[in-house]
């Protein structure tokens, strides 16, 4: 699969590492350009490459969102994700640390509005990078895997994000829709960065 990735900082450069290693192409984008990202392309090896923000989008059959959720100015042109599954790993912080205060709406809703006809699905936003860059075990059966959450409102879309985290050594958790499970996994929730394996998180959802 192609996969674009919006943003080279910790998670964005994290998951284009981890998406190389299972075999896929990755094209990855920053605010910078793509000159700023030489050595990070050189490091991820030949199957990644450097574009611009829309180039990424455009290259990407599924595209992945890790820029500050604060800076819409940062994401792709909706027009290029239109009927592609789009990735959030964002979340609502302030520059400077805290929360944006959503009301009732959640962080993936709101990206949604900027995004009209993409298929968000939340995913990767609740792990710290380092764990994601060690925690993967592709060794271990998925019920003993440390657990991935995913939340949106297309079934097809989640189950393909859902293929892909098991391909990195995961397992993926659907915590529901993009507004009931988006909160669960906003940041202060109870499964915001929860070391748990697939058995113990399907234990505490159930509760």
């Amino acid at each position: 699969m192609k996969i674009g990735i919006i943003g080279a900082g910790n998670i964005g450069a994290t998951l284009a590492n981890l998406f190389i290693k299972a075999g896929h192409a990755v094209a990855i984008s920053n605010s910078r350009g793509p000159s700023s990202l030489k050595d990070l392309v050189k490091a991820l090896g030949d199957n990644a490459i450097a574009l611009s923000v829309n180039d990424a989008a455009a290259f990407g059959e599924m595209v992945i969102l890790a820029v500050p959720w604060r800076k819409f100015e940062a994401l792709p042109d909706p027009v290029l994700l239109k009927d592609k599954i789009v990735v959030d790993a964002m979340n609502p912080y302030k520059e400077g640390g805290g929360l944006i205060d959503l009301g009732d709406s959640t962080s993936s809703e709101e990206t949604a509005k900027h995004l009209p006809g993409a298929n968000i699905v939340k995913a990767f936003n609740t792990i710290w990078f380092k764990h994601l860059a060690e925690s993967g075990r592709s060794d271990l059966p998925l019920k003993e895997r440390r657990a991935i959450f995913i939340a949106g409102d297309n079934v097809e879309c989640k189950a393909k994000v859902s293929h892909l985290i098991e391909e990195i050594g995961f397992a993926a958790i659907d915590t529901g829709n993009l507004h009931d499970g988006g909160k669960l996994q906003e940041p202060q929730s109870e499964l915001y960065n929860k070391e748990i394996t697939c058995e113990e998180a399907h234990a505490l959802l159930k509760n």
